[in-house]
């Protein structure tokens, strides 16, 4: 199985959890290549929990 290219994500979104989570000076600074695997990590898991919310506040 290959690797996805490109983002299920929007760049906006991206930032926004990058801020949240406290890397956002990095990704501007030094760009998305610059964050670790952690930060990275911690982004997808985030993104994951948002979509776990409102999924679960739309059906109830």
């Amino acid at each position: 199985m290959g690797r996805r290219r490109g983002s299920m994500m929007s760049e906006e979104f991206k930032m926004e959890l990058a801020k949240e989570l406290g890397f956002y000076d990095t990704v501007k600074a030094e760009g998305w290549g610059a964050i670790t695997t952690r930060d990275a990590g911690n982004l997808v898991k985030r993104a994951i929990q948002i979509a776990e919310e409102a999924l679960a506040a739309k059906q109830s």
